[in-house]
């Protein structure tokens, strides 16, 4: 049997996904779970802890199973650098899998995306282990200064946002959404290519 506090949660996810976060009030998710407006503030106590509270239990498990595979590259590579395919795998194919098994959390993370609240959750719930890859990337590639690697990072994170969060966008060709492995490998194989881009190509673009 489902819990009060699960119900909440299940039923908050839903609706801040297809409704968003600003349209969806606390006695429609009530309404939703079949709950009183007791028992949000007692499990949750305000909105705000509530949408925290469903992106967590998304984002432990994510964060989790980031942090034991960039471990284990490390321990496998010793003091040589991680492979940035290898990196970009173990930040990127926790995610993948989670929106996979659960659509419903794509379509939150895409509403917090357009309501601008993703800085603010990135900051909160994934800064931690972001850091730990950022060390990781910085060590696998030492020609980049701090500021190139965090606009390849920043470039990285809008990638993956876009492409978990969105329909892919049709121009010439009928694009449609591939099983996970196969967003994972085109996406990693895409990105390992951006973060090598030499520098001195960058510097040579002119902007007309």
């Amino acid at each position: 049997m489902i819990d009060t506090k699960q119900k909440i949660l299940d039923s908050a996810e839903r609706l801040f996904g297809e409704q968003g976060y600003g349209a969806t009030s606390l006695r429609q998710v009530i309404a939703e779970a079949g709950v009183n407006l007791a028992a949000i503030h007692y499990h949750f106590g305000s909105k705000e802890e509530l949408v925290d509270a469903v992106i967590l239990r998304k984002a432990e498990p994510v964060n989790r199973e980031r942090l034991e595979m960039l471990d284990r590259l490390e321990a496998e590579a010793g003091d040589r650098p991680v492979a940035m395919e290898q990196i970009l795998e173990a930040f990127l194919a926790p995610a993948v899998s989670r929106v996979a098994a659960n659509p419903e959390f794509s379509k939150l993370m895409g509403r917090l995306l357009g309501e601008g609240m993703m800085p603010a959750v990135v900051d909160k719930h994934f800064r931690h282990v972001g850091m730990r890859f950022v060390k990781a990337m910085a060590k696998t590639l030492p020609e980049l200064s701090p500021v190139e690697l965090g606009w390849r990072i920043h470039f990285m994170i809008g990638a993956m946002a876009h492409t978990l969060c969105a329909q892919p966008v049709q121009f010439h060709t009928g694009l449609e959404m591939e099983d996970g492995q196969a967003v994972l490998q085109r996406l990693v194989a895409f990105l390992s290519g951006g973060m090598r881009a030499p520098v001195e190509q960058i510097s040579r673009i002119e902007v007309k």
